[in-house]
């Protein structure tokens, strides 16, 4: 047996074993670890095979999974690919051909990948929303206030290849080890394109030198509050999530960031009993959601999404939104944000907030399909006085 039928048997041992409860990268890490046979090379060819097993969502799913597999590498390269010159040579032939060419080959639709399109967000360009599935992502890094020299710096003294999209945001190819090269959380973050854009919302602030009361209501690891503070400044900042480890992770993060005045706690937002007793200014709340936006990053879940999820998801962020509001001051504003494309999680949402009276400020579709990044949707409202 060739090298490249055991990768192509491997990846397809692999795919059936997994049932897409936890992330694919924790699962690959497990199998891995307990099969020791596969080099550093193996488990890289692997690996992408699984990967690109996924970018064709739910597109062919009754094919032999090897031969799927072999389908979505096709679609995934744009090269000569030494697996397909070896198994699949008339399809190597083709490599070059543009994305939308491959599936018309395949004859695969947009809809056999992404069956939800009229679920989208009015503003997506659904084709080129479907296209982007095969391709990964970038990695992006935020430069804090006052590095932008010294990282560009160690990234070209070390020869690492990367493109500047702003004076305080690098793009990087996906696999680039930043937490070796950089003091990441003090000198850079590592944060999606369309994360750091989220930005550009909390600049519609008044601007003044009062000092802002900030809540960072579902924190996760604290990427937005670093990123409030860089721009804001003076806060006085809370966070919580209701993940305990979670909030273990963001304290360590914090540290990193040299970020020390702050109140943390763990809450269930949907229990108002949990909610913290004072009132702010501002209330950042990036709620759980479909996480539809990052199935680029994590194609195993676009394959094993059930839409009903969808409307879980919906009932749950309702429920969030409606106790947290209620610690808003008057005049007080909502950072709402979702990683989510759908419409039930986004625009429908706003809908239901501007009935319980909130004003909007500003309504942004962050389109990260055109730019290898996560797509995402956020709005800034504000509380009436």
């Amino acid at each position: 047996m060739s090298r490249f039928h055991s990768y192509l048997h491997s990846a397809a041992a692999i795919l059936d074993q997994y049932s897409g409860n936890e992330p694919l990268a924790s699962f690959l890490k497990k199998y891995f670890a307990q099969h020791k046979k596969f080099g550093s090379s193996d488990r890289k060819q692997v690996s992408h095979l699984c990967y690109c097993f996924f970018r064709l969502g739910k597109a062919v799913t009754s094919l032999p999974t090897e031969e799927r597999i072999i389908q979505a590498l096709f679609l995934c390269s744009e090269k000569s690919h030494p697996l397909l010159a070896a198994l699949a040579p008339e399809l190597n032939d083709k490599l070059p051909m543009p994305v939308a060419d491959k599936l018309l080959l395949l004859g695969i639709n947009d809809t056999d990948i992404f069956p939800w399109q009229n679920e989208l967000c009015d503003d997506i360009l659904f084709h080129a929303f479907v296209l982007s599935y095969s391709t990964q992502p970038d990695m992006f890094l935020r430069i804090r206030p006052g590095q932008e020299g010294g990282v560009l710096r160690k990234l070209t003294e070390a020869g690492i290849t990367h493109t500047v999209i702003a004076p305080s945001c690098i793009a990087l190819p996906n696999t680039t080890k930043a937490d070796s090269l950089l003091q990441l959380n003090k000198e850079a973050v590592i944060q999606d394109l369309s994360s750091q854009r989220v930005a550009q919302l909390l600049q519609l602030l008044p601007a003044g030198n009062k000092q802002w009361k900030v809540w960072d209501c579902c924190a996760a690891s604290g990427g937005k509050s670093i990123l409030v503070k860089d721009i804001l400044g003076n806060i006085d900042l809370t966070v919580s999530d209701i993940r305990p480890s979670i909030t273990a992770n963001l304290k360590k993060r914090f540290e990193e960031a040299g970020i020390s005045r702050y109140k943390s706690f763990t809450a269930d937002l949907t229990d108002v009993a949990q909610l913290p007793s004072g009132k702010f200014d501002l209330i950042i709340a990036d709620v759980p959601c479909s996480g539809s936006g990052t199935w680029g990053r994590t194609p195993e879940q676009l394959y094993h999404y059930d839409f009903t999820q969808t409307n879980t998801y919906a009932q749950l962020q309702q429920k969030i939104m409606s106790n947290v509001i209620t610690r808003l001051t008057p005049g007080g504003y909502l950072l709402y944000i979702t990683c989510s494309v759908f419409k039930k999680e986004n625009e429908e949402m706003i809908a239901i907030l501007q009935e319980r009276k909130l004003q909007t400020v500003q309504v942004t579709l962050l389109k990260g399909y055109e730019e290898k990044a996560d797509t995402m949707f956020a709005a800034l409202l504000q509380m009436p006085l």
